[in-house]
């Protein structure tokens, strides 16, 4: 199964992709790809949106994923950052419906939780943790790149497929 990550945000979206295998299973799954959708900070929000629709569509088509998993947002602080970064995630939970795409979606502790076991986990721990379970010769670059990567896995580890 191919399992998108997604790290919502408005100037970067981190994404990661990755292939469960045919066993379905997320400790046999194998990094494809991660990178980011990044917009120009000169556009407007409108135009940032589209750029981030169209990011995602591109990925969608180039590795046809099969379940898309979605960091829920949590801003205790700064509620004009939780506006725009929201239209970002609504964007992509749009793009992710359209396309039938079937999506799950974890709050940052969820995240860490299930990746390390602490709920409470920093940075380092859970790209540690990333690095460690997929086998993969460095840590994923940039930090939302990274997320999504461990988001995606989350995804894996939860998703149940529906009995027909």
């Amino acid at each position: 199964m191919i399992v998108l990550g997604l790290d919502p945000g408005t100037a970067i979206v981190g994404w990661g992709i990755l292939d469960t295998g045919a066993r379905h299973s997320a400790h046999t799954a194998k990094c494809l790809a991660y990178g980011v959708i990044t917009t120009d900070k000169t556009m407007s929000d409108s135009q940032r949106l589209v750029a981030i629709a169209k990011g995602l569509e591109s990925l969608i088509d180039t590795y046809k994923p099969e379940l898309a998993s979605v960091e829920k947002l949590f801003f205790s602080n700064n509620q004009t950052t939780a506006m725009v970064v929201s239209q970002a995630r609504g964007v992509l939970l749009y793009v992710l419906e359209r396309s039938g795409v079937p999506m799950l979606e974890f709050t940052p502790q969820e995240i860490k939780q299930a990746l390390t076991g602490y709920g409470r986990a920093d940075k380092q721990q859970m790209q540690k943790m990333v690095q460690m379970l997929l086998k993969l010769p460095e840590i994923p670059k940039p930090d939302d790149a990274a997320d999504a990567v461990a988001i995606a896995l989350i995804g894996a580890q939860t998703y149940r497929a529906p009995r027909n």
